[in-house]
């Protein structure tokens, strides 16, 4: 544990967990399972295995940075890193990396999203303990590929190569990253069997990666590396409201690790779900006698099935004759949607604020 840090990537806004997640308070401040604890904290807790409290950094936008330190007292206020702009995942990475880097060149380094459900938590520690020796050792890139489950259009795919050359079977080298499927496309992959979900948590030494930005965005590192001096001073804050108006808006996926050749995928399978839709929640909790799922304690249902009902607080709710829809009451507002076109529901948000 003494040169691992955990990078928590918690700067998003939810947007598609409407009307619950919201501009001012997105999903991962959110406790969204109905567990008793937010995403964010859920995430904090289960790097407690792997990490200690006061080399675990969250990035997140300005705006949260006060959400962070309420829901997370246990890490120091500095590791709490504002992004100025939404720049996507490499901005957001590099930001995190050349700072650690600095403070400690042997670090090794895990980031993952704030917003992720991990159902197996033994498993994801095993699974994380593994990327940290296999990354630590070498100067390879590594993801977590997830054993899919159905042959899923809203996530990317990695394919990797069946090759046994590390002596864990659950390394593999990974051949290419493919992005969202069409339907077709994505049970060919699962009928394949070399073919995991990509599950956007990254595991590197700081060398690795911080080499792996001189390669592939080389515009990154320059920004980064020409300001290394005011990392881990008084004049950081300074010096990232500027460096982030100059960043690109990409992702880490499409910037780095789709172009790099030392890229090792660990093979998981730990109940893992984005939670990117309600859709993705409705498929992790438990379901009713007409396979309804429910979250709310005064839910009262009728001739309603194949349903996923989130009511906010100690609202009353009574719902009859629904089939495959989405009712979601939080915030003063109300949400009712087929689950099939859950993804429109953005595009129906645009419509309400143009309003």
């Amino acid at each position: 544990m003494e040169n691992t840090y955990c990078v928590i990537m918690a700067g998003g806004i939810g947007s598609r967990f409407w009307p619950m997640s919201t501009p001012s308070k997105p999903k991962q401040f959110l406790d969204i399972l109905g567990t008793g604890k937010t995403l964010l904290q859920q995430t904090f807790d289960r790097f407690m295995q792997t990490c200690e409290p006061e080399k675990v950094f969250v990035v997140t936008n300005e705006k949260y940075k006060y959400l962070v330190s309420d829901q997370l007292p246990q890490i120091p206020e500095e590791n709490i890193l504002c992004e100025p702009l939404r720049r996507n995942t490499a901005p957001c990475i590099a930001f995190a990396a050349y700072k650690i880097k600095k403070a400690n060149p042997n670090a090794t380094i895990v980031v993952s999203p704030a917003d992720h459900l991990v159902l197996k938590e033994d498993s994801f520690t095993e699974t994380i303990k593994l990327a940290i020796e296999q990354a630590r050792n070498n100067s390879s890139l590594i993801t977590l590929g997830i054993k899919p489950s159905r042959p899923d259009t809203g996530y990317g795919y990695i394919q990797f190569m069946d090759e046994d050359s590390h002596p864990d079977k659950r390394v593999k080298k990974v051949k290419t990253f493919m992005e969202k499927p069409s339907i077709e496309l994505a049970k060919q992959f699962i009928s394949s069997g070399d073919f995991y979900w990509n599950s956007g948590i990254f595991i590197f030494n700081s060398k690795a990666i911080i080499n792996a930005f001189d390669e592939y965005l080389n515009d990154l590192h320059q920004i980064f590396s020409e300001g290394n001096e005011a990392l881990n001073t008084s004049s950081e804050k300074a010096f990232i409201e500027q460096a982030f108006e100059k960043c690109p808006n990409i992702s880490i996926d499409y910037g780095i690790m789709e172009k790099a050749s030392n890229v090792d995928v660990v093979l998981a399978d730990f109940g893992w779900s984005d939670l990117g839709t309600w859709g993705s929640l409705y498929t992790h909790l438990d379901k009713d006698s007409n396979n309804n799922g429910v979250v709310g304690d005064q839910v009262n249902l009728h001739e309603t099935k194949d349903t996923v009902v989130h009511i906010q607080g100690n609202q009353k709710a009574i719902i009859q004759g629904l089939e495959d829809y989405i009712v979601v009451l939080a915030n003063d507002t109300l949400l009712i949607s087929k689950k099939s076109e859950e993804q429109r529901i953005k595009s129906f948000v645009n419509s309400l604020n143009n309003k």
